[in-house]
């Protein structure tokens, strides 16, 4: 189980195991996955394997493996058969890209992710909460890079802004062109530790990667001509050991990331409204204009910053409509499969 081990299985992975004693699958992680295909690190080396029948017709996409899950597969001559998934530790998700009411699992048993973003230009701080709140749904400790730090005099105004958001996240400054922070921030990475990448494209998560080991090669782009921003190269999720023992999830760049937080999260993902809405007249005080709002006043006052209510006015009102989506869409489903039990039973009682 060494190898297993430097990839990250611990305790909680072991119970899942001895709870099912089956001496005839394997365990493995997966690293990678192109198309139909997915490379697993086992005990014994690596191995390419399919999905079994009962994963592949049976599971949702949700259920499906992901980059980061650990499996039951069976060997079969040159490659094997993922026959089912261990649970997860955790799972980094968003809402899936479009009108689609749908969680996306991006990766999954992670220890901490690092939200990576460029000062060319790419620097935003709502589009930075908005990865932090899902983050905090999902219980996933966060590290906030800001990268490309040689093209600024003064990052002081950067950190600032972040503090203003009122969140415990450590946040580290860096530049794969200069080196500057970048091995203070490899030093943080922990041996068997799994850590995810994601950002926007061409914000330098490929880069990084590569400037913290030389063996791993990941493609990364020119500067866009005009623009001088980076270019997206990363088009799959894949699972790398690092020469520290560590391990990082590289991910493409994502040019939406809607939040799936679940109702009632508000004082997790929230901990400043959180703590200003016990102040409230109402126990069920929107903060939207209800008279004694504590939340309203600390707006006025300006000991509340209007980044931080404004950005909690937008993902809430974003997540109570998917929500509704995907209430409705449950709804639907179920009446669909209650017509069509119905008709089947009607086509058996007259033989149709």
């Amino acid at each position: 189980m060494q190898l297993l081990e430097q990839y990250g299985w611990n305790s909680f992975f072991q119970s899942y195991k001895d709870s099912r004693p089956d001496h005839n699958t394997l365990i493995g992680r997966v690293i990678s996955i192109k198309g139909f295909k997915y490379e697993l690190v086992t005990s014994e080396g690596f191995h390419e394997c399919e999905l079994a029948g009962k994963l592949l017709f049976g599971a949702s996409p949700e259920e499906l493996p992901k980059v980061g899950d650990w499996v039951w597969y069976l060997p079969y001559d040159v490659q094997g058969y993922i026959v089912d998934v261990l649970p997860r530790r955790t799972e980094l998700s968003r809402k899936a890209p479009g009108a689609k009411s749908e969680r996306q699992v991006l990766a999954v048993n992670l220890d901490a992710a690092l939200v990576v973003q460029g000062l060319d230009r790419d620097f935003n701080l709502m589009r930075l909460d908005r990865y932090l709140v899902q983050l905090a749904a999902c219980s996933i400790p966060t590290i906030v890079v800001l990268n490309k730090a040689d093209l600024v005099d003064d990052t002081s105004p950067y950190l600032n802004d972040i503090q203003k958001l009122h969140r415990n996240v450590a946040v580290h400054f860096c530049s794969t062109f200069d080196q500057r922070g970048v091995s203070e921030l490899f030093d943080l990475l922990g041996q068997a530790k799994t850590y995810a990448l994601i950002g926007s494209s061409g914000v330098g998560k490929s880069s990084l990667l590569n400037a913290w080991n030389s063996t791993v090669v990941q493609a990364t782009g020119s500067l866009g001509v005009g623009t001088q921003k980076g270019k997206h190269t990363t088009t799959t999720r894949d699972l790398f050991m690092l020469s520290n023992g560590s391990l990082v999830i590289d991910t493409p760049g994502m040019r939406e990331f809607g939040v799936t937080m679940e109702a009632g999260t508000d004082e997790n993902v929230f901990p400043v409204i959180a703590e200003l809405s016990q102040k409230c007249r109402y126990s069920d005080c929107l903060h939207q204009g209800e008279e004694g709002c504590a939340v309203l006043q600390a707006l006025d006052d300006g000991s509340l910053e209007s980044v931080v209510y404004d950005s909690y006015i937008k993902l809430l009102k974003e997540q109570r409509r998917f929500h509704v989506n995907a209430i409705n869409k449950k709804r639907m489903e179920k009446q669909f499969g209650k017509m069509t039990r119905e008709a089947s039973n009607h086509r058996k009682k007259y033989k149709y």
